[in-house]
């Protein structure tokens, strides 16, 4: 199935289920259903022509027969293990730093509160991470037959950048999920989703192990496709009711800014935050602020870059896409009947409130790991840094007209690294003006700059390099596919990621 055809797939079911919620419910209960059918359906299929296979060699009294019985047991079983293994698949736990109630008694606290006013399942275990987020994973002990651990994922960048008030409404999110609020079957439903996942994933990682394993990953891509366009609709439509119990612990408002800083905040740290702190390495042999400690002042301190109307609208125009259950922005701000604002700042947040002088103490532990993890390639960036620097210097105090190709490209490309992109913006003009040509990487990189200006002639410099130099190919399909997909859409995107993968071979 094609991404058109599940389109036009989940289009058609979404009709469906907002006609007949009740009888939409039942068919996707069905067709959950299926897979445990067709798996037993395989178990009993291996172990009944095994049993008539012994009861046919005992009767006919031939000891070749037996033997062929035989054979065919020690064929099938592996088939019918594997198989049986599928029932009990079991996934990791997740990673992550465990928190005990003697350490967080508030937070615990209202984690009690929430399961009694819920009425839903413990939670086993709370964690720990680094994501901007907060999530709920149900680990099944017997694999398809449920008995789930239930995790909460608590990230430390999210607790020290929302109100207590918002953490509890993402907590209540996820926690509707699990505690049936949408319904049994809905709920079933959803835990199934994930789990069928893993399933495939395994699967389709094993498929080139045997053929047994090959066989069953051909028969899940067949299935899938179907199972989670029928599923997809139900738990999008289950967002909606999780936002509402959501809505229902903390209010419309909380739960509306939560979700709107949620977005913002989110965004600014994966494109900004990380990326200037690792910048300092350009510089730098040992960050100046470790980042977790740094958190709480730099979100406050950054808020009119992540917290203005222009960002705001860009979030409030994105539209629900096919990939991501959650709906967009606008539309689950609106469905619990609010509208759109600029979250203010915190004044104090959810890792204050609810952590105490535990979460000191996990800021350090948690940039203590950070900087063991990355200590090494920080300094190996710095160590780079300092010898490009150096040698930009060299190539700086050397006249134009005087340089090789070679130097000039080398010069153009430090530039970009370390200088400005205007600057190596002339350079690379001069380069690809020089005799004894084409310079594919130039005019990628040239490309790129153009790209990056708003220039949609850089996809014509991009598209020379890729036919010319087999090494820029899948750099210059990237670059074009991501100013494409933010441009112009999916669609052109995708037509132009095919073209330049599927082109003739480079000549280079």
């Amino acid at each position: 199935m094609d991404k058109r055809q599940y389109y036009v797939l989940v289009k058609r079911l979404e009709l469906d289920a907002s006609i007949n919620p009740g009888a939409y419910r039942t068919k996707v209960l069905f067709i959950s259903s299926a897979a445990y059918i067709v798996l037993f359906g395989i178990l009993l299929a291996i172990a009944a022509l095994f049993y008539l296979g012994i009861r046919a060699a005992y009767a006919d009294h031939r000891t070749s027969t037996l033997i062929r019985i035989a054979i065919f047991g020690l064929m099938m079983a592996p088939v019918f293990f594997v198989v049986l293994r599928m029932f009990f698949i079991r996934l990791a736990p997740p990673e992550g730093r465990y928190l005990t109630r003697a350490e967080a008694p508030a937070l615990f606290g209202v984690l009690d509160k929430m399961r009694k006013r819920l009425n839903g399942p413990p939670i086993h275990k709370v964690l720990m991470n680094d994501d901007f987020n907060a999530a709920i994973f149900q680990r099944p002990r017997w694999g398809l037959f449920g008995g789930h651990t239930n995790y909460l994922i608590l990230g430390l960048p999210y607790m020290l950048g929302v109100s207590p008030e918002e953490m509890l409404a993402t907590v209540a999110h996820e926690y509707g999920h699990v505690c049936g609020n949408h319904g049994k079957i809905s709920a079933w439903v959803y835990r199934q989703r994930l789990t069928f996942g893993a399933l495939y994933d395994q699967i389709e990682d094993s498929a080139d192990d045997n053929l047994v394993y090959n066989g069953m990953a051909r028969m899940l891509r067949m299935f899938m496709p179907y199972y989670n366009a029928y599923t997809f609709v139900l738990s999008r439509g289950n967002e909606y009711e999780a936002d509402r119990t959501a809505t229902d612990m903390v209010g419309g408002e909380s739960n509306a800014k939560g979700l709107i800083r949620g977005e913002l905040l989110g965004r600014w740290i994966a494109e900004e935050f990380w990326s200037k702190l690792y910048q300092q390495a350009d510089n730098r042999d040992r960050p100046v602020f470790m980042p977790f400690n740094s958190m709480r002042t730099a979100f406050k301190a950054a808020y009119p870059e992540w917290a203005n109307q222009e960002h705001l609208n860009n979030a409030w125009s994105a539209r629900s896409d096919l990939h991501d259950t959650h709906p967009a922005l606008r539309e689950r701000v609106e469905a619990i009947g609010k509208t759109v604002a600029l979250p203010a700042c915190v004044d104090k947040t959810a890792a204050d409130a609810l952590l105490g002088a535990t979460a000191k103490a996990l800021i350090d532990e948690f940039d203590h790991q950070w900087w063991e993890r990355e200590k090494d390639s920080w300094r190996s960036r710095y160590q780079y840094a300092m010898r490009s620097k150096t040698r930009l210097q060299e190539l700086s105090g050397l006249p134009l007209e005087g340089m090789g190709v070679g130097e000039l490209y080398e010069r153009a490309i430090l530039s970009a690294e370390f200088e400005s992109a205007q600057t190596a913006k002339a350079l690379l003009e001069r380069v690809l003006r020089q005799p004894g040509g084409p310079f594919p990487k130039a005019a990628y990189h040239y490309g790129r700059i153009l790209l990056d200006e708003g220039n949609g002639r850089g996809l014509e410099h991009l598209e020379a390099a890729a036919g010319i130099d087999r090494q820029v190919r899948e750099l210059a399909a990237r670059a074009g596919y991501a100013y494409l997909l933010q441009q112009q859409g999916e669609e052109q995107a995708e037509e132009w990621w095919d073209r330049i993968i599927n082109e003739d071979e480079p000549k280079g």
